[in-house]
């Protein structure tokens, strides 16, 4: 089983990457900024993926529907 780094580790490593971020050139910041951007976007995919297969997200759908059968849906 791998070490487990103690917080004092695990902020000193944060310090050394945010450092290296700032070390950066402004197009090297643009690439690790967009790849991190996909990076969150995919993984709100994949969360809405899991909580629409589980049934969280279907009061989104029940709203919908109540709100136009009232006719009180607002066009986009």
């Amino acid at each position: 089983m791998a070490a487990r780094l103690d917080w004092s580790d695990e902020m000193s490593r944060l310090r050394e990457i945010e450092m290296a971020i700032d070390a950066l050139p402004e197009e090297e910041y643009g690439e690790l900024r967009r790849w991190f951007l996909e990076r969150d976007w995919a993984k709100w995919d994949r969360q809405i993926e899991v909580d629409s297969a589980s049934g969280k997200l279907d009061f989104l759908a029940r709203e919908a529907q109540e709100g136009k059968g009232k006719g009180s849906l607002k066009p986009l």
